[in-house]
């Protein structure tokens, strides 16, 4: 096959939309097809198979935001996107942004099958507006997507049950979905791991992400002070993002307790398997490719109880998971821990074995039944 996979989001895997295309790519690559990229990333500029179109200037504010956020979005161009498209099997998109929504018009006129992603909560845009909590923002929002792309779909691709159900129930209609895992890389699994120098014999406390609002990193940075245990403490932060320097400031206040650091696709599995336990605090989660990596290790994980986080649901204990926002609730959660170590081993190897369902090879092959089905699907529907 000939695929196009459309990605207002693209270069560093600084997020969970450019990791799931980079995963997808690389997969249907390997099995053999041709894969065309239509994005903005100009790093990736004159490489076989990339269709490039240019970045959207928003004016020196916005750009700033966006850079800090560390995202470029595409601005579409219809040439360009009618060039990607010509003599492909089938067009994937990755997100119901700019360029997919021009994609999908053009897609349209030229009968093409077309998939897509579901990579985006309501919530990741009525966050900056202050708007998430209000149900209505939400649902106009997720009435605007079905609305401009994902009624045309042949086949939509949800990460998790949990996403499906909350768009399905807010546009009320029944979709062609698929459930299908992100996945994780086998690179990612339990391995004995040295810890670094420099966290002496604290107890270390990982959490990774970029470092948003929605993310909720604050939370576990407060919870320090609420600890008995409080001196024992080491919080590792990785990432980037544009809260950075108020969690700098935040962290300022208990000294000595909390470590930022980007580390590399590779680099986070080694932290992951040297610490003590991994903590997402997310209020809004599509999947979380993150905690599903820190699950796929089999560590101990805490998650908050956000009805807008599918990460609630890979909890296997009650005790896994404290109240979203509340960092005192998710001090007693640690403290607890801390004190039922023979119990956390346990509970460990539970997620460990709870991990099956994140094979990345796995759903990499049921993401190519996906397309083949959407291609089969739409020229029955042309025969009729």
């Amino acid at each position: 096959m000939i695929i196009t996979v459309v990605c207002d989001v693209y270069g560093k895997e600084n997020n969970g939309t450019v990791i799931a295309a980079k995963n997808l790519i690389n997969s249907l690559q390997d099995k053999g097809h041709t894969v065309r990229v239509l994005c903005a990333d100009q790093a990736s500029a004159g490489q076989e198979g990339f269709y490039m179109c240019p970045t959207y200037n928003f004016g020196k504010l916005i750009n700033n935001y966006v850079h800090k956020v560390g995202v470029e979005l595409a601005k579409p161009v219809k040439d360009i996107i009618i060039k990607a498209l010509d003599g492909v099997d089938c067009v994937h998109i990755m997100v119901p942004l700019a360029l997919g929504l021009a994609t999908m018009k053009v897609a349209s006129e030229k009968n093409l099958p077309v998939t897509a992603g579901f990579h985006m909560q309501a919530q990741n845009l009525t966050w900056y507006f202050k708007l998430n909590n209000f149900k209505v923002a939400n649902r106009l929002v997720y009435k605007y997507i079905y609305k401009h792309l994902y009624r045309y779909v042949d086949a939509i691709h949800y990460p998790t049950q949990f996403i499906k159900d909350k768009f399905e129930s807010n546009i009320k209609h029944e979709t062609p979905g698929y459930v299908i895992s992100n996945g994780v890389h086998e690179y990612v699994k339990r391995r004995v791991t040295p810890r670094p120098a420099e966290w002496g014999d604290k107890y270390v406390i990982l959490s990774t992400g970029r470092y948003a609002r929605e993310k909720c990193q604050d939370t576990l940075i407060k919870a320090i002070k609420y600890s008995k245990y409080k001196d024992d403490l080491l919080v590792v932060l990785g990432g980037t993002g544009p809260k950075e320097k108020y969690y700098r400031k935040l962290a300022s206040k208990v000294p000595g307790h909390v470590m930022f650091n980007f580390f590399s696709r590779t680099e986070i599995i080694d932290v992951l398997n040297a610490c003590d336990m991994y903590v997402h605090p997310a209020q809004f989660e599509l999947e979380g490719i993150s905690c599903t990596e820190a699950i796929t290790c089999g560590k101990l994980t805490i998650v908050s109880d956000s009805d807008e986080s599918a990460t609630k649901g890979f909890a296997v204990n009650k005790n896994c998971i404290f109240k979203c926002r509340n960092p005192k609730d998710l001090a007693r959660v640690i403290d607890y821990w801390i004190e039922h170590k023979e119990e956390a081993k346990v509970v460990a190897d539970e997620y460990l074995n709870s991990a099956k369902s994140f094979n990345q090879a796995e759903c990499m092959d049921k993401m190519e039944q996906m397309i083949l089905d959407a291609i089969k699907n739409h020229n029955t529907k042309d025969d009729k």
